[in-house]
């Protein structure tokens, strides 16, 4: 008979200060995390922080009664997110809703005319030859150290342009010549030659194009690092001249190149996929209508002779290279670009080359704006109306519980902290925002967690009044408490897994906060209130059921000690003859 009863106290009371320990250290770790990353204060929504939300309803193309599918509407998103984040807005978001419209939430700060002329319209897709190309880095200033290098007399210097005397600097003019030939590099040369007698050196070297050194030194001061330099390269850009411009490469590494005029359009691409070839890797093929494919050959049929990297075509999409694969022979009406894809890459290369002019027409259907001011009065509202609400659940606990009511009030603390630090960091992490819905969800999680305790200090409170000691009260009263709230929770959160699926916008925030508040009631519970009542439980003020631990059994109207009562049931129920 010990075995079993020893086992059964140990299943019972477990490791309550293991429990205490782990939530202790998650508690302190996510707040230093929260304190070393900067970000100590939740991101706010637009309706906290001031913006403009703008509607775009899909609609078909014409003989493409299909298009709007999941597919091409999350293609939309990414590139409107692209253009947007174009303009230099940070933490805009860009979502759908339902099976046809997409919302995008732009912060205080934007041009609201601009963005939404950029939001709905045509991306530009362009395919250009690489002139050359460099680290996404700034190119460092030559001048310092070599003022004097161009005085040596070398004849490859000639004609090019001050301030450039590096063979980079060389090369990139030389590519720009040949990519934007002038007039006097052209049949003007000729007949002066042809006048002349052929004379070494009668023919004057043409002057430095403008444009060319602007371009050069636009290049060498490029920092792709920086997005405001990202932004301002690609904007104003003409399809036939040349650019500078960034993108990543395989390694996700910035790099930046000067491409030339563009020679294939966007709209030249009939079809693209990602699809995987015979040695087992995701490569994209992509197909071009008539005009597209002539175009294409042309420029391929240049690029094949060229070395690296003017063997290589941009893919440029807002002014920004996706992707810049090399040519190794004439192509016409379809092409396959390899490289280090993962499926995902690939897969968002094919989507950008079919769909780069975005693959549905949108409307426009709304337009508000949200001052910052008028938010900051709803929430003003709404955490008064928390603060009452919190400050009512505090009173109805101190005075119905007591003592009980000190455990209460630091697993509420200690949901506190978890919540408020996990919103804290999943604004960085995941772009949670915190708006007027995601206020709300927090406010009815303050019910929900204090519904949790109160379960569990009624059942303990039940079997003190069927006259046992609080430390085995505990302990009986766990496992039918424990089933009431995992059920209780699990239904809380099963209703905001399915209104975060079913909705978007601002209503996502609400279940979002109330899905993740109910998760954390649990862990709260397990890992808090029962270890700690568990350690309060050896204490004389509770074990004794003085009258203010809101255990009191005179109060509580228990029966007779259970011990005492099993002992005269025991008495009275033996059999004389067996005695």
């Amino acid at each position: 008979m010990a075995a079993p009863k020893k086992g059964r106290r140990q299943s019972g009371q477990g490791r309550p200060g293991v429990a205490l320990a782990l939530i202790l250290i998650a508690m302190v770790a996510l707040t230093g995390g929260m304190f070393a990353s900067g970000h100590t204060t939740p991101r706010l929504g637009i309706d906290l922080a001031g913006g403009t939300s703008i509607t775009l309803e899909a609609k078909n193309e014409p003989g493409k009664p299909n298009a709007i599918n999941k597919t091409n509407m999350d293609t939309a998103v990414g590139i409107i997110e692209r253009r947007v984040n174009g303009l230099g807005v940070s933490e805009a978001e860009v979502q759908t809703q339902g099976d046809r419209n997409i919302i995008v939430n732009i912060p205080k700060g934007t041009n609201e005319k601009q963005a939404r002329e950029q939001v709905g319209t045509t991306a530009q897709l362009y395919f250009r030859p690489v002139l050359t190309m460099a680290p996404g880095q700034p190119t460092p200033d030559p001048s310092a150290t070599d003022k004097e290098k161009p005085k040596a007399g070398d004849g490859a210097d000639k004609g090019t342009p001050s301030g450039s005397p590096t063979p980079q600097g060389r090369a990139v003019t030389d590519a720009l010549k040949d990519a934007t030939p002038t007039p006097s590099a052209s049949g003007k040369g000729d007949t002066g030659d042809k006048g002349k007698g052929d004379k070494p050196g009668a023919t004057e070297p043409p002057a430095p194009d403008p444009a060319t050194k602007k371009l050069q030194a636009q290049f060498t001061a490029l920092d792709c690092t920086k997005k405001d330099q990202r932004v301002e390269t690609a904007q104003d850009v003409k399809s036939t001249d040349p650019i500078a411009a960034c993108g990543k490469n395989a390694v996700g590494q910035w790099e930046k190149y000067i491409l030339g005029p563009a020679e294939v359009d966007g709209k030249d691409v009939d079809n693209a996929q990602a699809v995987i070839n015979d040695r087992g890797q995701w490569i994209v093929n992509m197909k071009f209508n008539g005009k597209g494919a002539d175009k294409f050959s042309k420029i391929t049929t240049q690029l094949k002779t060229q070395q690296s990297p003017q063997n290589q075509f941009g893919i440029v999409l807002d002014g920004e290279v996706v992707s810049a694969p090399s040519v190794s022979e004439t192509l016409s009406k379809s092409a396959e670009i390899s490289g280090s894809f993962t499926q995902e890459s690939a897969q968002e290369l094919a989507n950008i080359l079919s769909y780069g002019a975005l693959p549905l027409t949108f409307t426009e259907q709304s337009v508000t704006s949200v001052t910052a001011a008028l938010g900051g009065e709803q929430l003003h509202a709404g955490l008064i109306a928390g603060a009452i609400g919190l400050a009512l659940v505090v009173v109805y606990l101190v005075v119905y519980y007591r003592g009980l009511s000190m455990i209460a009030l630091l697993s509420l603390l200690a949901s506190g902290i978890l919540t408020y630090t996990l919103m804290a960091l999943l604004g960085p992490a995941i772009g949670f925002a915190l708006n007027l819905p995601a206020v709300c969800g927090a406010i009815v999680a303050i019910g929900i967690t204090a519904d949790s305790f109160i379960v569990y200090f009624e059942r303990v409170r039940d079997e003190v009044r069927e006259g046992r000691s609080l430390r085995p009260a505990v302990e009986r009263a766990w496992p039918r408490a424990r089933r009431t709230i995992l059920v209780s929770d699990f239904v809380s959160f099963l209703a905001a897994a399915v209104l975060f699926i079913v909705t978007v916008g601002k209503v996502q925030g609400f279940a979002f906060t109330l899905g993740l508040t109910t998760l954390l009631d649990v862990v709260v519970v397990f890992l808090f209130t029962k270890p700690l009542m568990t350690l309060l439980a050896r204490r004389k003020f509770f074990g004794g059921g003085h009258k203010w631990s809101g255990l009191d059994p005179k109060r509580l109207g228990a029966k007779p000690p259970l011990r005492r009562a099993r002992a005269r049931r025991t008495t009275a129920t033996v059999d004389p003859k067996e005695a």
